[in-house]
């Protein structure tokens, strides 16, 4: 996230990696990285299989979170289902940064995994994991729950669409950079299935 000499600093340094699935000339797999006063909103979406459908039901996924960033985000992923109802749907997991609370609050819907790597294991479990609940956004939606928990400097939140392998954050090199860890991630997790992404985002803190 780049800055100018009179803008505040950023709240996240972040990367992201994307693969496109084979024969396919664009990807459902997308993302959002949407600051808002006080705070950034992070995403990985998939839209229900591959190719232009998929990749039409994402972006209209994104189109309404970087729209209403600044929401809590359950009533985010209400916006989100009621629009994608003329869509075949989508998956997706989301994270609302908040530095004057020092917290994320989180939820998914469906199959894209997150994590959150702690800097200083001494601040709290090494990882913390979003829960995911079944569902597709657009055509079925389970009772929601967000989560909020802590969140300090130099902790890494990645975000990985079911393209990628399950386990991808075991023994990762997170003195790395975040691009460099989304790199690393697609490169070597890649199902090579279907489309993949991998969003990595470490909260340096401050305020937006």
């Amino acid at each position: 996230m780049k800055t100018g000499t009179n803008n505040p600093p950023p709240l996240l340094d972040w990367g992201v990696a994307s693969l496109a699935f084979q024969g396919e000339s664009v990807s459902g797999d997308q993302h959002v990285v949407q600051p808002f006063p006080n705070g950034v909103l992070v995403a990985a979406v998939d839209g229900v299989g591959h190719g232009a459908e998929a990749a039409a039901a994402a972006k209209v996924a994104i189109a309404t979170l970087m729209a209403h960033a600044h929401e809590s985000v359950l009533p985010l992923l209400m916006r989100c289902h009621a629009d994608l109802r003329e869509t075949r749907g989508v998956v997706l997991t989301l994270a609302s940064f908040k530095p004057l609370d020092g917290t994320i609050t989180w939820a998914g819907v469906g199959n894209v995994e997150g994590v959150l790597l702690r800097a200083d294991a001494k601040r709290g479990p090494a990882r913390d994991y979003v829960l995911l609940l079944g569902g597709v956004v657009g055509l079925q939606l389970p009772p929601l729950r967000g989560f909020v928990i802590p969140v300090f400097p130099g902790d890494t939140l990645i975000l990985a669409t079911d393209g990628i392998r399950s386990g991808f954050a075991e023994r990762l090199p997170l003195e790395i950079s975040p691009q460099q860890i989304a790199d690393h991630v697609l490169s070597r997790e890649a199902k090579g299935t279907d489309d993949a992404l991998v969003l990595v985002a470490r909260y340096l803190g401050g305020s937006s």
